[in-house]
């Protein structure tokens, strides 16, 4: 009887000894993202001070940026909440 609880034990254990440590390597993909280089300038187009005046009530235009397809990155204050607009040259709105 002893025998055969050993023997048992013995084949349990080298059951539990097969399993082993599984290693597991997550790949991440790399992404870069391509922002249009903006420059910085002094004035901005009239168009672009109109439609900001009609869209943010006492907007302040802190600083601005252009890039080569004409498009501005303005940096306005309003009320004393700071945030970033987008537009083309004609004034549109691109993003808030």
């Amino acid at each position: 009887m002893k025998k055969l609880i050993l023997s048992a034990a013995i084949v349990l254990g080298s059951l539990s000894m097969q399993a082993g440590n599984t290693i597991v390597i997550n790949s991440v993909p790399q992404s870069v993202n391509v922002q249009d280089e903006y420059k910085e300038i002094d004035a901005v187009p009239a168009a672009i001070k109109t439609a900001l005046d009609n869209a943010y009530p006492g907007v302040k235009l802190e600083k601005a940026y252009v890039n080569e397809k004409k498009e501005y990155k303005i940096e306005i204050t309003v009320r004393g909440e700071k945030s970033t607009v987008y537009t083309d040259a004609s004034g549109n709105i691109l993003k808030k």
